[in-house]
């Protein structure tokens, strides 16, 4: 007897392609709601800007209802999506994480204690300066931008508004402050990876990227301290005794203790380590609590439902003069202070897993740099690819991946060291993160910070001076590393001749 044939595959199990104009058509439905939801709406017609949440809904909807068209089937779609949302997992935690920090930071006097003491040590006309350096210092140390920006950046944007500093200014420079030493630090996470896409050793990266951000780093620096007599806070037109009420408040809510600082030192300490960072910063979250229950007047009741909903100035009747500059500053954090950027986040990634199912983005990204053929247009493309790719994906390990191995090969052809390409993918890969508005960075940092991307953004200087100071480098060929590649080739044609 015969044997019975094989069933047929399951259509889910068939793999099917897409032509490049049917994987252009759902980037470029996405870019058409960017600029006329995100865009046009609030700028030029004064009407509310579309939610981003709902941008990328739409967007979702019309990539998986193409694919469905297509022949696609929706159980293979949704595996596509269910994947991309597993890699953004730990993410998510971090989103979870900062805001418990925050909230048991609060309610054990660390913040409020760093601010008082910090608007004792920070003159007003180095305050936008101070707001850029130390972020510096504490992300090369952790590695970590949001970490940065959740601990000390929160502490520096309480004292700038105690201050009556600009807002935007003191955020802008907190985010590039922490996106400056994240770049920099070999404990970074997206350090590690642009190196690892471009085969590359992470010294060897860091050594390349030291031409493009430092530049830009010191551009900034400078800008702010020239901002901090263009707009100067408050504190400095009068005396700074102006703000003696609002530390007093501080001081009659919260008894301040010199151990209020192990909290934050067991971040630093962990991260130098590289430990972990969620469990690193549970610790100092269940640290802050203990310290909660020990040196201030809370119940355990109160450190609970600060660590829930976030800590309120009503758990402390017993506070005197707590205006709401005092109420605007103290109440935050908390399980779901970071909610609403979670929410962002997945909406965006249904639309970059139902792309990813065809590798549609990947795509395109190959098929328009096609075009470059010099070196410095090669650079180019790849800045240009990496800025595309990051808006696309709203992720940087993505970005690294998908450009570095679209472009690795005609590095090579074209003797370009790969540590330039490994630049390039942070460049205008990590460094765009916080000036697109949906992207899960610049989300995290206008709910973390508690200031609207439109008031930041403009002053995000350091973002921008990289946009200007990598492609000026490539096309000068400044800092490009040719004779470094130019030597290794011609050793490489000895030994293969000698062989």
């Amino acid at each position: 007897m015969p044997d019975n044939p094989p069933p047929p595959q399951p259509e889910a199990e068939v793999e099917r392609t897409v032509t490049f104009s049917q994987a252009l058509w759902p980037i470029l439905f996405l870019l058409g709601l960017v600029v006329y939801g995100l865009i046009l709406r609030p700028q030029v017609f004064g009407l509310p800007a579309f939610p981003l949440e709902i941008v990328f809904v739409l967007a979702a909807t019309f990539a998986v209802t193409e694919l469905i068209f297509l022949g696609h089937s929706w159980a293979g779609i949704q595996e596509s999506i269910v994947a991309k949302l597993q890699k953004a997992l730990p993410a998510f935690f971090i989103f979870f994480a900062i805001g418990l920090i925050i909230a048991s930071w609060m309610v054990c006097g660390t913040i409020p204690m760093l601010i008082y003491y910090g608007l004792k040590l920070i003159h007003p006309s180095v305050l936008y300066l101070s707001a850029f350096l130390i972020p510096i210092i504490f992300s090369m140390l952790t590695g970590t931008s949001w970490g940065s920006a959740g601990t000390v950046g929160v502490v520096l944007i309480g004292i700038a508004s105690a201050m009556g500093g600009h807002m935007g200014i003191a955020a802008g420079a907190v985010v590039g402050g922490a996106y400056f030493g994240d770049k920099l630090s070999p404990l970074s996470d997206t350090t590690n990876i642009a190196a690892l896409a471009a085969d590359v050793n992470v010294f060897e990266h860091i050594q390349s990227m030291l031409y493009t951000t430092v530049p830009s780093a010191l551009f900034a620096a400078t800008a702010y301290v020239v901002l901090g007599f263009v707009y100067p806070p408050e504190a400095t037109t009068g005396s700074l005794g102006s703000m003696q009420p609002f530390m007093d408040s501080l001081d009659s809510i919260f008894a301040f203790n010199i151990l209020l600082v192990l909290p934050p030192l067991i971040v630093l300490v962990g991260s130098f380590r590289r430990k972990p960072i969620i469990p690193t910063l549970v610790v100092s979250m269940l640290v802050a609590s203990i310290l909660a229950l020990i040196f201030q007047p809370f119940s355990l009741a109160d450190v609970l439902q600060s660590l829930y909903r976030g800590f309120n100035t009503e758990m402390a009747p017993w506070g005197v003069g707590v205006t709401e500059q005092v109420m605007t500053l103290l109440n935050r954090g908390g399980l779901y202070a970071l909610i609403d950027a979670i929410v962002v986040a997945v909406m965006v990634f249904l639309f970059v897993g139902a792309m990813d199912h065809v590798k549609a983005i990947d795509m395109v990204v190959l098929r328009a740099f096609r075009f470059a053929t010099s070196r410095s247009g090669t650079i180019l493309s790849a800045l240009a690819a990496s800025a595309a790719t990051n808006s696309l994906t709203s992720n940087q390990y993505a970005t690294s991946f998908i450009v570095a191995d679209a472009f690795k090969a005609k590095f090579d052809r074209l003797r370009i060291p790969r540590k330039v390409l490994s630049r390039s993918l942070e460049d205008t890969g990590t460094m765009l993160e916080s000036v697109v508005p949906w992207t899960p960075t610049a989300v995290f940092m206008v709910a973390t910070l508690g200031v609207p991307f439109a008031t930041y953004a403009p002053w995000q200087l350091l973002s921008y001076a990289n946009f200007v100071v990598a492609p000026t480098l490539a096309i000068l060929g400044i800092g490009c590393f040719y004779d470094e590649a130019e030597k290794r080739h011609r050793e490489e044609r000895s030994d293969a001749a000698i062989s």
